[in-house]
């Protein structure tokens, strides 16, 4: 049976912030389908640290997609906050990811013409909205690259990009993070910086983020971890750790 995947602890936020009702889906067809998910439901409540994990090909990273709006379901319904994802047209979902919803990547995907501070704010300035002043300085004396403002890409390091990168997506106070595989390309110490960040912003700031990884220790940054095998929910975790995560991992050949 799949297993019951329900917020828990007494100082949450009980709002959901993100949910899947019977996901599915799937790529191609006849023979050669592949049903990346399959009848997931799920959700990720406001104010919380959720990290999605699985083996390869465990239909995590379609997950999160689909939850973004990124990609549509086959079928089954995704819902940011109380809107339908599936009954929006391209224009309305477009602008629901761009006033509810913000992005890191494992590719920082930063524009290498502009400095970190034009990058965090690019998504605003396309959009027509001013950042508000007090929250764009609190995000940015967070992440601690004050004095790399001025900097263009090529002048920081990678964690120093991707920090950048989770700073353009906390701007906006969106009601939601996504975040695919954001240490995949850092080292240790950078990944520790970035994840730290994303806890606090969790804590201190009451953001909401869900992230795919496969790292467990980037999993135990999270208050819960959701665990996926061939695109079903197979387990969860609360106030996860690395040793746990990995012998969960190890159970389910990831």
């Amino acid at each position: 049976m799949e297993a019951a995947i329900t917020p828990e602890g007494p100082a949450q936020d009980t709002r959901l912030a993100a949910r899947a009702v019977e996901a599915v889906k799937v790529y191609g067809a006849g023979n050669a389908a592949v049903r990346a998910l399959d009848g997931i439901s799920v959700e990720f409540p406001s104010g919380r640290f959720s990290a999605i994990m699985g083996p390869s090909g465990s239909g995590k990273s379609t997950l999160l997609h689909c939850l973004a709006g990124l990609d549509r379901l086959t079928s089954g319904k995704v819902y940011i906050g109380n809107v339908d994802l599936t009954t929006l047209e391209e224009k309305r979902l477009t602008t629901l990811r761009r006033d509810k919803v913000g992005f890191v990547f494992q590719a920082f995907n930063l524009l290498p013409t502009l400095t970190a501070a034009e990058n965090i704010t690019l998504p605003l300035d396309i959009a027509g909205r001013k950042a508000d002043a007090g929250w764009r300085d609190t995000v940015i004396d967070t992440i601690g690259l004050r004095d790399r403002l001025t900097h263009k890409p090529a002048e920081l390091s990678g964690g120093q990009q991707q920090r950048v990168a989770a700073a353009r997506a906390l701007v906006g106070r969106p009601e939601i993070v996504f975040a695919d595989e954001p240490t995949g390309n850092l080292d240790s110490r950078s990944s520790a910086e970035l994840l730290g960040f994303l806890r606090r912003a969790v804590d201190e700031f009451g953001q909401t983020i869900v992230m795919v990884t496969h790292d467990p220790g980037a999993a135990a940054y999270a208050d819960r971890v959701v665990f996926l095998a061939d695109g079903r929910i197979v387990d969860q975790m609360s106030d996860p750790t690395a040793e746990r995560v990995l012998d969960r991992m190890k159970g389910l050949g990831g």
